[in-house]
């Protein structure tokens, strides 16, 4: 995660909740990330080996609350402590809570991570951190922050990301086939420098920091034959982050296609395509604070 005063946007802020600046954009892929793929986060949250219902959650990097709510539905007797750096998110998660009649379950906390010290969290049973733990500067550090928070015998979940999901069939669009993979690897070089840790293999880093990793799943996700409006912006809102990165490395045909598939009121619209899937991969680590 970033200092509170910066913001740098990369391609894949949506999962990681580095900002702190309100920013619509990022807030609307967060919110369609959970709309879209609920079935798939309840799913990680149904598989945690937990010995009994935990009454105390924290959720690093919580963005506007996909894994908060997920955790809250899972657990009804559980309070979920929120942690972000981004005030703006922090405040629409507050209102969701409100809306959904479990504001009383949720404290939210305005933290930057990646300082030596962190805020009092309590002694939480469980620890969920959600495609956060890529973004933080010193990942050791922050690991060893998490084991000393959890209460003994606590459990810390970590889901991890393979980039951004992918939308397009490989014959897509019909003049520039393959593009979104273009898109996509036209990003490699800008991740490896500033997300150096998006996809890692957070076992051996969990072991090192002391905890005993109990089990880890990969879960993948290939949602086809329900063309909606969430994944139609969820693809779109996607895409335009990808570009704000890829354009350089693109070759000018690339990037015109691109474009033409981004402008909303065009006939190309990625919004008008009945044919849009979701595919990507989360792998989750359960690891346990002896």
């Amino acid at each position: 995660m970033t200092p509170a005063h910066q913001h740098t946007s990369h391609p894949d802020d949506s999962h990681g909740h580095r900002q702190s600046h309100d920013d619509s954009g990022q807030a609307e892929i967060l919110d369609l990330d959970a709309d879209v793929l609920a079935q798939h986060i309840a799913s990680i949250t149904a598989w945690l080996p937990l010995k009994s219902e935990p009454r105390q959650i924290v959720d690093l990097g919580c963005g506007t609350g996909a894994g908060t709510f997920a955790l809250l539905d899972r657990f009804p007797e559980t309070h979920v402590t929120a942690v972000d750096a981004s005030a703006g998110h922090l405040q629409l998660l507050r209102e969701k809570a409100c809306a959904r009649g479990v504001r009383e379950r949720v404290l939210a906390v305005r933290a930057d991570l990646d300082t030596h010290h962190w805020p009092d969290l309590g002694a939480p049973d469980l620890v969920w951190a959600s495609a956060s733990m890529h973004h933080m500067a010193n990942p050791d550090r922050a690991l060893t922050n998490v084991h000393d928070l959890l209460a003994p015998g606590g459990l810390f979940a970590v889901v991890e990301l393979a980039g951004f999901p992918r939308f397009l069939p490989a014959d897509a669009p019909e003049d520039r086939p393959g593009l979104e993979d273009r898109a996509h690897a036209a990003t490699d070089s800008f991740h490896a420098e500033h997300v150096p840790h998006r996809g890692a293999d957070w076992g051996p880093m969990l072991t090192a920091a002391g905890f005993t990793v109990e089990d880890e799943r990969t879960i993948t996700v290939n949602i086809e034959g329900e063309r909606g409006e969430a994944i139609g912006r969820y693809a779109y809102r996607s895409l335009q982050r990808i570009r704000g990165v890829a354009a350089p490395a693109l070759s000018p045909e690339d990037l015109a296609a691109l474009d033409r598939l981004l402008d909303t009121d065009g006939p190309n619209s990625i919004l008008r395509r009945d044919d849009l899937v979701v595919r990507t991969e989360r792998t989750v680590w359960a690891a346990r604070r002896a």
